[in-house]
């Protein structure tokens, strides 16, 4: 928002053409809002899309996410007394749990790069002497390439119905969200860099570090050097120094290698890097070691550190927006990369038709 009301407010009062659009995302983890909102157009007439995500680190980092589909399986058996009468119960817990002993083995005939995650979100209840008439597994399913993934998804779900066969029960699949892979755009990442530079680094003050070093103290050393990894923060363009975690925030810009690499996780920005270039950069709201989907990240959401890294990725945002509405060359770039990296292939959206944005089943 801020780096919306910045550049439309000087687009205005500069007399310069151009529309600045702002879109809130609800649902990214878990949700995949922007996925249900390509699906219903939003993004069909934007040029190009630049957005931002809170890090360890400052600077671009162009990655090719994988492809996530979200299902839960749902199996329904028949309830009976576990001493007195077994034999008369189908167990919905048993056919769970063999289903994540196939997964499991699948695991070894699958692609490298792919993943599949589960959890038991139904057990059938807390009594020990019940044959349990119903449990549920959710599953994510990640690949390098949409139908990758959708490959994958049809065969841990014949292993839900060989889970059930043994177990003389029956399955459910419930699709729940998805989203495609991330396009990375270098064209666009590469001017994001550039910006950044011109930035210049955030200015954090011994109350920002004295806090960040108190998070990082719940970190091992290996969590450290892991999250370094994870990130590729091998160098700083201001003071070429190596990152090692001894400083507990970022203080420099990430070098950009002006090329892509390979990162596990999964976001709803690839379902918009579909359908318009698109790039993102990060700013350092986390110390150094902090790893995604840990309660440090919630801590530190709100520290005032946090705040003057998000108002750093707005700056960031606003610079590369005005880059592109001022230089024609540049768009045109971004999107004859967009239209190479697609190659004629059409989006299609992972979610289908009749499930609703937001439903959960």
């Amino acid at each position: 928002m801020q780096a919306r009301m910045a550049l439309a407010r000087h687009l205005t009062e500069s007399g310069l053409p151009g529309t600045v659009r702002y879109y809130g995302c609800p649902g990214e983890e878990g949700g995949s809002g922007k996925t249900f909102m390509v699906r219903a157009g939003l993004f069909a007439d934007v040029d190009a899309a630049l957005t931002w995500h809170p890090a360890p680190f400052n600077g671009v980092r162009s990655t090719n996410n994988l492809a996530v589909l979200e299902y839960y399986y749902r199996f329904k058996g028949i309830a009976a007394h576990a001493a007195n009468a077994a034999h008369l119960g189908r167990s919905a817990l048993d056919a769970v749990e063999l289903m994540n002993v196939g997964v499991n083995f699948l695991r070894e005939h699958m692609p490298q790069d792919c993943r599949v995650h589960y959890a038991i979100t139904d057990t059938g209840g807390r009594a020990a002497n019940v044959v349990q008439a119903q449990a549920e597994v959710l599953y994510l399913i990640r690949a390098p390439e949409m139908r990758q993934a959708l490959d994958l998804a049809a065969r841990v779900g014949k292993v839900a119905q060989g889970a059930a066969m043994m177990t003389e029960t029956r399955v459910e699949t419930v699709f729940d969200t998805a989203s495609t892979n991330l396009l990375p755009n270098i064209t666009l990442e590469t001017t994001m860099h550039e910006n950044m530079v011109a930035l210049g680094p955030i200015a954090f003050d011994e109350a920002d570090l004295s806090f960040a070093r108190s998070i990082q103290q719940t970190f091992t050393e290996e969590a450290i050097r892991s999250s370094i990894r994870l990130y590729q923060i091998k160098g700083d363009v201001f003071s070429n120094a190596k990152i090692d975690g001894s400083t507990p925030l970022h203080l420099g810009l990430r070098e950009f290698e002006g090329q892509s690499h390979f990162r596990a996780g999964s976001t709803d920005v690839g379902d918009v890097s579909w359908v318009t270039p698109t790039a993102q950069c990060w700013t350092p709201a986390w110390a150094i070691g902090t790893n995604p989907h840990t309660w440090q990240v919630v801590a530190q959401g709100k520290s005032p550190a946090a705040h003057k890294a998000m108002a750093h990725a707005a700056k960031v945002l606003a610079t590369t927006g005005f880059s592109l509405l001022t230089s024609p060359q540049l768009l045109a770039a971004a999107k004859a990369e967009w239209a190479d990296k697609t190659d004629g292939r059409p989006y299609v959206c992972p979610i289908p038709p009749e499930v609703m944005p937001n439903a959960r089943h």
